[in-house]
């Protein structure tokens, strides 16, 4: 090859990285955003709108931490997941008992998220090593007991600057916390439409 050939494939190589890593930290910047708002932490079921419904903006769980962080860079998962749900049903989780989808909660449970980004996304190494876990990240955890959770990795450093902060909301509300450990990690993804 010559040198102008392999200067355009760098070049290109380069801008797609760059786009990827500016996608990533306008998430980052998303999730940070909601920590500002006042949410209260209510798992109760909503009838919402489709597309783009939300739960009441002062309540929420986990999953609306990043469905709402999506959404601020205009991509709808509720809309996403009820396509994919739609079409594969059968794909998905059966942890509650139904027979066809539900727009109004599928995308606010964290199996269903997690084969969603596991179909669409990248699915990333499970590790127990801070620097593979990067902002724009989103990670899943067992809490025990069945019970799962989903948060967002962030471009804030913990106090000993070793690992990356999260956004999620484990019932204090969405806030910013250093807890990429604290719970066994069973979910590690990227997801860019």
């Amino acid at each position: 090859m010559n040198k102008q050939i392999i200067f355009l494939l760098i070049l290109l190589l380069s801008s797609t990285i760059f786009a990827q890593e500016g996608f990533y930290s306008k998430l980052s910047d998303a999730g940070l955003s909601l920590t500002k708002q006042n949410v209260t932490y209510d798992p109760a079921y909503f009838s919402i709108g489709y597309p783009n419904g939300d739960v009441p903006s002062n309540k929420g769980v986990c999953t609306d931490v990043v469905i709402r962080a999506y959404r601020k860079l205009n991509i709808d998962l509720q809309k996403e997941v009820h396509l994919d749900m739609k079409s594969n049903f059968g794909l998905y989780p059966k942890n509650w008992g139904l027979s066809k989808t539900d727009r109004n909660i599928d995308h606010r449970r964290v199996p269903n998220l997690m084969k969603f980004f596991s179909r669409f996304g990248t699915v990333k190494s499970i590790t127990n090593k801070p620097q593979d876990y990067v902002p724009g990240d989103i990670v899943c955890w067992s809490l025990g007991g069945g019970l799962t959770h989903i948060g967002l990795v962030v471009n804030k450093k913990s106090k000993d600057q070793q690992r990356y902060l999260i956004v999620h909301n484990i019932g204090s509300g969405q806030v910013l916390a250093d807890c990429l450990f604290d719970f066994k990690i069973i979910g590690h993804y990227s997801y860019k439409k």
